[in-house]
């Protein structure tokens, strides 16, 4: 079972022989080959690890080369790849940025050629808290996907939550899946800010840390909380038996998916920024600690949720925007060269959403995020202030990245 981006859509069944990829425009196709050209020149020379850059790559960035990396997912590493990575870069810190349904469909999560010596750390947003695995441990565990989409829309009306709670079993499946962290207390976790007090303890070892910034049923309470009061009240209204009734849960799915595409990436950048605040900052400091260097943070594609990361990073160290857009603008093709491409475009298309708007990566979607950073949060300073990132803390940032 694959998944593609952040909407997770399985690719399960896929005829791809049935499957026609959205045709580009002249112009879009020069776009494409510049953006080869430039990938060509900046990207690390991977066989199968996808869109990974070291970000002092792009033009005039201030990041001293050989700290940080932005990547695709790792564990498709060739031995030539591994070479590259580990031994003659020498990463000590890999970051994935997944969902834990990802993680679940990922059939080589623990591939020992790639990770062994990695010890693994899980991030906990409740609570702020890490925890490191043993040998033996496992990062998934049993959780069922529909008692998660009732906390996720705990703040709809009573008459709406039913509703909801039918809607998403009905979109996204109700079935049991390896799911996120629990949301109990944390056995034999430790305070997330204790980790930079304790980097000189930990300096000399590998590890990979597991930070899920953002998940499907975030998506679905950040869209919902755009059409609650709207389209879905009106719905209920009209047909209270809802939750019974498959053509009154096609009506609420349908305004749904026109605010998901009409949002586009934007929109989806704009969640994650908002309830991703908790992972961003974790990310951050351990980005921010010397001795975790080199690390390389990294989700499906390397396209969306790291290239935030990298354009929040970028933008904080003074780098100008167009050199920004244009580092995320390099993950354009990142999809279309997956063996999978045919069938992720069939599996987007077999739930109303547009394959073209969320395999891409256009340079105004970067511009737009950009703009409604400083919109919404006055600068990337403000919003850092926001997730709690805080003057010292960017000040130990530029430090770890820009000096010598």
């Amino acid at each position: 079972m694959a998944s593609s981006s952040r909407l997770n859509v399985n690719t399960d069944d896929i005829d791809v022989s049935t499957v026609t990829i959205p045709t580009k425009t002249e112009e879009e196709q020069k776009f494409d080959a510049h953006n080869a050209a430039l990938c060509q020149e900046r990207n690390l020379p991977l066989e199968k690890v996808k869109n990974a850059r070291d970000l002092a790559s792009p033009q005039n960035s201030p990041i001293k080369p050989g700290r940080v990396y932005r990547i695709g997912r790792v564990s498709d590493a060739t031995e030539k790849d591994l070479e590259i990575l580990f031994g003659e870069i020498g990463i000590k810190t890999l970051v994935d940025l997944r969902s834990p349904t990802e993680l679940k469909d990922d059939p080589t999560l623990e591939r020992e050629e790639v990770f062994a010596g990695f010890t693994d750390m899980v991030f906990y947003e409740n609570g702020n808290k890490v925890k490191e695995l043993g040998p033996e441990e496992k990062r998934m565990q049993k959780i069922r996907k529909r008692d998660r989409v009732k906390k996720a829309v705990s703040g709809a009306k009573k008459n709406t939550k039913d509703v909801v709670v039918g809607f998403v079993d009905n979109f996204f499946g109700g079935d049991e899946f390896d799911g996120e962290e629990k949301e109990e207390e944390c056995i034999d976790c430790m305070e997330a800010s204790k980790l930079l007090e304790e980097s000189s303890r930990r300096k000399n070892r590998k590890e990979r840390h597991f930070v899920s910034i953002m998940n499907e049923l975030k998506y679905v309470r950040g869209t919902l909380s755009k059409l609650r009061k709207r389209d879905i009240a009106s719905t209920i209204l009209k047909a209270p038996s809802t939750i019974v009734s498959k053509s009154a849960r096609e009506n609420i799915k349908k305004p749904f998916l026109e605010e998901i595409n009409g949002g586009g990436l934007p929109m989806l950048n704009e969640l994650l920024l908002r309830f991703g605040a908790p992972g961003i900052k974790y990310v951050l400091d351990l980005i921010s600690d010397k001795n975790r260097h080199p690390i390389a943070f990294y989700c499906t594609a390397g396209k969306d949720r790291t290239g935030m990361i990298a354009a929040i990073i970028l933008a904080l160290l003074g780098t100008e925007d167009d050199a920004i857009v244009e580092d995320y603008s390099l993950s354009a093709n990142v999809y279309a060269e997956m063996n999978d491409h045919k069938a992720m475009v069939g599996a987007l298309s077999q739930r109303s959403l547009d394959a073209k708007t969320f395999l891409g990566a256009p340079p105004q979607v970067m511009k737009d995020t950009l703009a409604n950073i400083r919109n919404t949060y006055g600068s990337v300073e403000g919003y850092l202030d926001f997730i709690g990132f805080d003057e010292k803390s960017r000040q130990r940032l530029k430090y770890a990245l820009t000096d010598e």
